[in-house]
């Protein structure tokens, strides 16, 4: 596990779009795994910035999202479907038909679940996974629990996650308490893993993630058994490495 430590935000974000564009400009037609949430977004700026200066071209690059809440229409502003569009795929030239996200709203969950699995199968893998880390050391909507599961499933979210997330919601009553999630064997059959944190209040977890046992407890720890992973933090994530 490589370890890169920022001074701030700014500077772990423009160092995260840095490996983003080296992989795409490696590989044209990239699949690549991307994150929501606050942490990601100053990357998606950067990479925003980096193709209209004509430095990236997303035209054959494949997106599949960790996760999207459930019953939660893609059209709700709050959905992680709406959140891609405005903060990135809306600022780029990629294909929309290249663009996926697990579908919160399919009457069969279960059958959407293997839906998604099957399409990231068929397009041969993912190349490079982003991930965020929640303070419980959750990675997409895995969370701390006895066993994990290991493909794309439906989640109860945690009331610490959903503390966490109801800042973006009118109140917490409003958070959904289910998600669809890649699951944990899924993250790590990607080739190479960029994990972003940001602030304090993440140090613990990444403290866990980098020394702690490896623990489905702290589904980030379990990023110690892959070969490829690189951590990008500010020093405030770092401070108690």
């Amino acid at each position: 596990m490589r370890v890169i430590i920022e001074e701030d935000y700014e500077a772990m974000s423009k160092k995260a779009a840095l490996l983003v564009a080296s992989q795409i400009n490696l590989k044209p037609n990239a699949v690549l795994g991307l994150a929501t949430g606050e942490t990601p977004l100053g990357m998606y700026r950067q990479l925003i910035k980096m193709y209209r200066k004509g430095e990236i071209d997303f035209s054959e690059v494949i997106t599949f999202n960790l996760d999207e809440y459930y019953r939660l229409p893609p059209d709700n502003s709050r959905s992680y479907h709406y959140y891609m569009q405005e903060n990135f795929f809306n600022h780029i030239n990629i294909h929309p038909g290249n663009t996926h996200l697990p579908d919160g709203m399919a009457a069969d969950i279960d059958e959407e679940c293997s839906r998604y699995e099957e399409m990231i199968r068929q397009n041969g893998g993912i190349d490079l996974q982003i991930l965020g880390v929640g303070s419980n050391g959750h990675i997409g909507f895995n969370e701390p629990a006895e066993r994990l599961n290991v493909t794309t499933h439906l989640v109860s979210l945690t009331e610490e996650t959903i503390r966490a997330n109801s800042r973006f919601f009118n109140s917490p009553d409003d958070v959904p308490r289910k998600a669809v999630s890649v699951g944990i064997a899924t993250i790590l059959k990607a080739r190479r893993i960029i994990l972003l944190a940001s602030g304090r209040n993440k140090a613990r977890a990444i403290k866990k993630t980098v020394n702690g046992y490896v623990d489905t407890k702290v589904p980030s720890s379990l990023l110690q058994t892959h070969p490829e992973v690189t951590l990008i933090i500010d020093q405030e994530a770092a401070s108690l490495l």
